[in-house]
């Protein structure tokens, strides 16, 4: 049951909407054998994906508290996945992560329900995208998987000049989506980035926690599928 109408909905992408983890590791196993990995004995295509995920994570949580920059993700971390797998500087196919950022955000994994529950809200509401990836490579996911004609606007650090969880993002969307913040709610997997910067500006949350992950962080609703909105929308 509603219990408060909404007139705009701000949707977060890699892990809400795109599927991230599917899409990264199709990628990252197609190029272990264009660049045929294997001839080294060191590590299967399943080790890269692993660490891949293990750093990738890492360089992000960096990222978003603002110790790293773009360019640095984009330029250490196929270095420091390869190194730790256990090849030499010398050995590391210098244009990989070139080659990555290529092919991944062509990749067109949704989350389950993500058409159908963009279908359903499109009808009653004005959605639009918060993410703190990089301006070219969202609004690739975005045509690739074929949703960006959902959203009315999508606002990224480059445009907003701040990073979720910080406040400033949350405020500049609001203000170019015209949305009243006592009329507005967050949709996202991730509690630091989305939900606790959400609340800094005040605005109701929707937790999207598809591995039931344990928290303690209180959040105005939780969902473990993406079709459970319709339960609150």
């Amino acid at each position: 049951m509603t219990l408060k109408k909404y007139h705009h909905i701000f949707f977060d992408l890699d892990h809400t909407l795109w599927d991230f983890d599917k899409n990264a590791t199709e990628t990252l196993i197609d190029l272990y054998r264009q660049f045929e990995l294997m001839s080294f004995n060191l590590f299967s295509e399943f080790a890269l994906v692993e660490k891949f995920m293990e750093v990738n994570n890492h360089l992000w949580d960096l990222y978003n508290v603002g110790k790293i920059d773009k360019v640095e993700i984009r330029e250490k971390r196929f270095t420091i996945i390869f190194m730790d797998l256990g090849l030499t500087p010398e050995q590391v196919p210098p244009d990989f992560g070139e080659v990555y950022l290529q092919s991944c955000p062509k990749k067109t994994n949704i989350m389950p329900y993500t058409l159908e529950i963009l279908d359903y809200l499109q009808e009653k509401y004005e959605l639009c995208i918060i993410t703190n990836g990089f301006d070219d490579v969202q609004d690739t996911k975005l045509t690739s998987a074929n949703i960006k004609k959902y959203f009315k606007q999508i606002v990224t650090p480059e445009s907003a000049g701040s990073k979720k969880p910080q406040k400033e993002i949350f405020e500049y969307a609001l203000g170019l989506a015209r949305a009243e913040v006592n009329k507005s709610i967050m949709v996202g997997d991730n509690l630091q980035t989305d939900i606790q910067g959400a609340r800094r500006v005040n605005m109701d949350q929707i937790f999207y926690n598809p591995n039931d992950l344990f928290h303690k962080e209180k959040v105005t609703y939780e969902i473990n599928c993406l079709s459970e909105m319709v339960k609150i929308l």
